[in-house]
């Protein structure tokens, strides 16, 4: 009798499945294999291709699982904390990546690449996030800091900090981002009322507001283009 111990039946699995996108790249792989590769380094002793599956199915989509709150990721069964610390560290190289992509680059030139970090940043968030990103004489994005985080629907924002951080990075203009954990990025009144706030106070500092993004689960809502500015 062979002392070789049979191996599992999910190592040849994996083999198969790492050797198809080596040999064709991601684009072969359905969104459930590619989270089993992102899971195997997390849980190396066990089949996780039926918890890739549920954890498309429960948040629903890719992009939705790496977004999703570590504790929400650790109440699926199958997930630990561990699991689910391995997620959000690749959802946050992930992040970085958007974020160099249009760092120190003029906005007009890179607004795409700009809505696609937004979106990364804020789309799967449970809680409502503002965020300010701060522009330099030639429009290059030099900064974005979050500037208040809330409840579900509500955080608070003081147009006097946006102002005072903005003067402490030498900026000259900003764009203010948030989003809204309900999914619809339709601005509401007190949106607008505040944004109105910030562009008057920024308007007596000779700092240029230039749009106001607000984050929705599959869209973004933009004032300057909705005509509310």
């Amino acid at each position: 009798m062979s002392d070789k111990k049979t191996k599992p039946h999910y190592h040849g699995h994996r083999d198969r499945l790492r050797s198809r996108f080596t040999q064709n790249g991601p684009e072969a792989l359905a969104d459930y294999e590619l989270l089993e590769l992102l899971l195997f380094r997390a849980i190396p002793r066990r089949d996780v291709k039926a918890l890739s599956k549920t954890l498309i199915e429960t948040f629903g989509g890719f992009a939705e699982v790496l977004g999703a709150a570590p504790q929400r990721l650790a109440e699926t069964s199958g997930m630990s904390e561990n699991s689910a610390r391995e997620l959000k560290i690749i959802h946050a190289a992930s992040l970085r990546v958007h974020q160099l992509g249009v760092m120190n680059r003029p906005v007009v030139s890179s607004w795409t690449a700009l809505l696609d970090y937004c979106r990364a940043a804020l789309a799967q968030e449970t809680r409502e996030q503002f965020r300010v990103l701060f522009l330099d004489r030639k429009n290059r994005l030099i900064g974005d800091e979050v500037q208040g985080q809330g409840t579900v629907d509500h955080t608070s924002v003081y147009p006097r900090e946006i102002l005072r951080r903005a003067l402490e990075l030498g900026a000259t203009a900003v764009i203010l981002v948030h989003n809204h954990p309900s999914g619809d990025p339709t601005p509401s009144k007190g949106d607008i009322d505040m944004t109105r706030e910030v562009i008057t106070a920024a308007r007596a500092l000779k700092i240029s507001v230039h749009d106001h993004i607000i984050v929705g689960r599959t869209d973004v809502a933009s004032f300057k283009a909705l005509g509310l500015m």
